[in-house]
């Protein structure tokens, strides 16, 4: 037994009514202009932090390979990177951490106590599991050694819709995947 599926060709009618239809739908959705950008903050952890008030080098010691992130409201976006493709945005693209240095807290919970100084990064270098930065303190007591290390970092703008070799990258991160 056979069967014939043909269906009769749409009539002009039905063409301009579904066309207005599609455009309807399209512009209900939330349309993104290329410039649009989101803030994004960061959290990076260690196991134990040192720092050299003599050089104002803070030291992350067994950073965690992953470097978290998330946006404000209204976009949401939250996910990870590899911290080793974090440190590049010190010196990629217009909108780097070169040009605005990003405030952070250092946050140490020891027995029980929170511990946290407010300060600069500048000049992030990766050494196998350190994560070395030169800072500026400018709130709280920096310790000179500690264990079990959070770092919340500032905001840095990010293209929605990036065109430079940084905001590609940075698309992928949108993505909450891990590099």
């Amino acid at each position: 037994m056979t069967s014939d599926l043909s269906f009769p060709a749409p009539t002009r009618r039905q063409l301009l009514v579904g066309a207005a239809g599609a455009a309807a739908l399209a512009a209900a959705l939330p349309v993104r202009a290329a410039d649009q950008a989101a803030d994004f903050l960061f959290v990076q952890t260690a196991r134990e932090m040192a720092f050299d008030a003599s050089q104002n080098r803070l030291t992350l010691r067994g950073v965690s390979p992953v470097t978290l992130f998330f946006s404000d409201r209204p976009e949401r976006i939250a996910g990870n990177m590899a911290t080793a493709r974090f440190v590049p945005f010190w010196s990629e693209g217009a909108d780097s951490f070169l040009a605005d240095p990003p405030n952070a807290d250092l946050s140490i919970l020891e027995d029980g106590v929170l511990r946290q100084a407010v300060v600069v990064l500048r000049d992030p270098a990766l050494e196998a599991a350190d994560l070395h930065y030169t800072v500026q303190v400018i709130g709280g007591e920096m310790p000179v050694i500690g264990k079990d290390v959070s770092v919340f970092i500032d905001v840095i703008g990010m293209p929605l819709t990036p065109l430079s070799y940084a905001g590609v990258a940075r698309r992928a991160y949108r993505r909450a995947a891990l590099y």
